[in-house]
């Protein structure tokens, strides 16, 4: 009865092992991994921000077409007034009414100040503009991280498969080693030997396995998945795009780049500062009109405590003398940044035309060593095959047997980290562009 029960248990672990074990496995592309993160980074979602504050700053700047209306009010307390003759010699002590009050509301419209409001606006719609790129560029960077941690998951998990094959050969070799013993062909320490062997190769699978959990606990905060998935890396291992020249890739940065269309777009901001600083020459026209009422009269005599009141309305001109000479200063000023604003671009399109120049190298050069890494494991393995066959007929020694073994797990693990490896330089080069 106990065995049946267990049976069952176990058939239904088999069936449904998600209802027993917590961590969930989950296949996902290179692609996939850098669209999640987009969605999900929280570093994204706070430069997302900043767009949202350029944009009100637009809707604040736009608040300078409207008009701007005041409204005040006074209750004050009126003393009598003394008149004095104009020598003191006399005076007279006149009674007033001693509540007094006033009421006025005030609207004033900017009619021209040589395009200021507009160009305000526009400069914010630049600085708008200089968000995106930014986040953009920050989308770049998430990118990136997120697919250097996919690619290290990816590594590991060839490289525990490296180990466990070169484990399930050295505990076959053990097997033999150990009836060598037996039969009194190999000395104690031979045994030894082996095992350590072994030792050491699950102190390295121990190793990949804790990094691996870091690593996929990591990527799953940055993705917004639960933190026990276990993410398995699918991203085919193929050359990509391997024929196309670097010029093309430079094209792409030149077209594509987000630091670019900034530094651009500084240059277009620098533009349009100059062009409110030259504002400063013109002269201020607006519309004003007002209504005010108050109480008491107190420019007649006898005073009346009675509310005048009055509108008004007309056009008001205003220029400031001494912009004649501050402005031109300004101006000045204005195209030094400019001129700094054009050498920082010539500037960034240097640093990425060498960005771009390295990443294509490095990325050549990976898919190079790769195809070396592969003759090597080739080679390595075809010495592993005949050092072993010496010792298994006694014509090579354990020693011999460990160290051809240690080349081929090194030749193994040095192919599957320049497999990857090529992925990675791939990405980077994407990056350098700005197209990743």
């Amino acid at each position: 009865m106990v065995h049946n029960i267990k049976t069952a248990i176990s058939l239904v672990i088999a069936l449904f092992p998600a209802l027993f074990f917590s961590q969930q496995m989950r296949k996902m592309t290179a692609d996939e991994v850098a669209e999640l993160a987009v969605q999900n980074h929280q570093q994204l979602k706070v430069s997302a921000q900043n767009i949202d504050i350029a944009k009100q700053n637009i809707n604040i700047a736009k608040l300078q077409k409207l008009p701007t209306i005041t409204a005040s009010m006074s209750q004050f307390y009126l003393g009598d007034v003394l008149a004095i003759d104009k020598d003191f010699s006399n005076s007279t002590n006149i009674p007033m009414p001693h509540y007094g009050s006033s009421y006025a509301v005030q609207a004033t419209q900017l009619i021209f100040k040589g395009g200021l409001v507009n160009k305000s606006i526009e400069l914010a719609g630049l600085r708008e503009q200089l968000t995106k790129l930014d986040f953009e560029k920050n989308k770049q960077d998430v990118k990136f991280l997120v697919i250097s941690s996919y690619l290290d998951v990816y590594k590991i998990l060839n490289q525990e498969s490296v180990f466990q094959n070169n484990k399930k050969l050295a505990q076959e070799r053990l097997k033999n080693i150990q009836k060598f013993y037996q039969q009194g062909m190999v000395t104690r320490n031979e045994v030894i030997r082996g095992e350590l062997a072994i030792k050491n190769l699950d102190q390295g699978i121990l190793t990949l396995t804790n990094n691996k959990k870091i690593l996929n606990y990591n990527l799953s905060i940055a993705l917004g998945l639960p933190v026990d998935t276990e993410i398995i890396p699918v991203e085919d291992l193929n050359n990509k795009e391997s024929g196309i020249g670097m010029d093309y890739y430079l094209d792409l940065a030149h077209s594509s780049n987000p630091q670019i269309k900034s530094a651009q777009t500084n240059i277009d901001v620098a533009d349009k500062n100059i062009e409110i600083i030259k504002t400063d020459k013109m002269p201020t026209v607006a519309g004003f009109g007002g209504y005010s009422l108050q109480r008491p009269i107190t420019n007649r005599n006898p005073v009346l405590d009675m509310y005048a009141g009055g509108w008004q309305t007309g056009v008001s001109l205003s220029y400031t003398i001494d912009n004649l000479f501050k402005t031109k200063e300004r101006v000045k000023l204005g195209q030094l940044q400019k001129i700094q604003a054009g050498d920082a671009m010539i500037l960034v399109e240097d640093n990425i035309n060498m960005a771009v120049n390295a990443a294509y190298v490095k990325y050549q050069e990976s898919i190079q060593q790769a195809e070396i890494l592969n003759d090597a494991k080739r080679l390595a393995e075809e010495n592993y095959k005949i050092t072993e066959a010496k010792y298994l007929n006694q014509l090579a020694v354990q020693a011999e047997m460990i160290d051809a073994q240690n080349q081929k797990l090194q030749s193994e693990l040095d192919y599957a980290n320049a497999e990857i490896n090529v992925l990675y330089q791939y990405y980077n080069l994407l990056k350098s562009t700005g197209t990743l």
